[in-house]
């Protein structure tokens, strides 16, 4: 299955995604499960198969897409997890690289992606997002795969002029990362490392990957995670981006309003976002001089 988060008529909502539309959930399930978060949390994607084959509600044009869990309780990102990622950087160290970003520096699919007002290197990032479905503390690696509820796209959005010494700044620019389209349930992705991962600027390939190169694999990634920090359904881990991102290419390529960015994971989607500037940043006396 494909469950969307969404906006219809001005009210959030989530469902199933078919191809002749959407299969509204929000509505049949508000007393029990108002968000797909809530649902999560309840160990209940099960009981929603009986409605796969329901009437569509929707089309899908109709909706206004949100980042597939709106709220997470944790974002937390892989650094330097592709083989040729590490070439380009130089990066040696053997542990992951974790980072975190907030809830208000996503956006859904088709949503514009904020380019921020004080960065002239915004990078594009394609990376594959795990979706918990299962909390633990933890949790084994030969059991890490049963706690995933499903699998999505993720653009993490890179201000790389203000990645200083870490990461933070440079990615929690307010609606800097799309995440979507959907979610694919675990069900149809037995395995998460056999997924190609591509990325496309203004429809020109830039990035292209198999998640077989992952240095730390889906199901290392959360038991490591879980050993120092209790995972909750509805947390999201984003998994890292290969290589041929901007920064390093010569000359580097950077996102500008008016390009349009696209991650495409088989088995999964695409998700596609414009470019556009945030006018309503405002300068404050902690930004960046150098």
């Amino acid at each position: 299955m494909n469950i969307a988060n969404y906006l219809h008529q001005g009210t959030q909502s989530y469902g199933i995604v078919t191809d002749q539309g959407i299969i509204d959930l929000g509505r049949k399930l508000a007393h029990s499960y108002p968000d797909l978060k809530s649902l999560l949390q309840d160990d209940a994607l099960d009981q929603i198969r009986s409605y796969a084959s329901s009437p569509v509600d929707f089309a899908i044009e109709d909706i206004d897409f949100l980042p597939v869990i709106a709220n997470p309780g944790k974002i937390l990102c892989v650094g330097m997890n592709y083989a040729q990622k590490r070439l380009e950087f130089d990066e040696t160290s053997p542990a992951p690289t974790l980072f975190v970003r907030f809830p208000d520096s996503q956006t859904g699919h088709q949503q514009p992606i904020l380019k921020p007002a004080y960065s002239t290197q915004f990078d594009y990032e394609g990376e594959l997002a795990v979706i918990i479905g299962r909390g633990g503390y933890r949790i084994s690696q030969a059991q890490a795969l049963n706690h995933v509820a499903g699998y999505s796209c993720y653009m993490d959005g890179s201000a790389r002029d203000w990645q200083h010494t870490w990461f933070t700044a440079g990615k929690n620019w307010r609606q800097s990362g799309g995440f979507g389209p959907w979610m694919t349930t675990a069900d149809e992705i037995p395995d998460p490392q056999t997924l190609t991962i591509q990325t496309y600027l203004n429809g020109q390939q830039v990035q292209s990957d198999s998640t077989a190169n992952m240095v730390h694999p889906v199901a290392e990634l959360i038991a490591y995670i879980s050993t120092f920090s209790e995972l909750s359904a509805g947390d999201v881990i984003i998994t890292g981006s290969p290589g041929g991102v901007g920064k390093m290419r010569h000359p580097p390529l950077f996102l500008n309003p008016g390009d349009r960015i696209e991650v495409s994971i088989s088995e999964i989607g695409t998700l596609s976002n414009p470019i556009v500037d945030d006018v309503d940043q405002q300068p404050n006396l902690l930004m960046r001089t150098a």
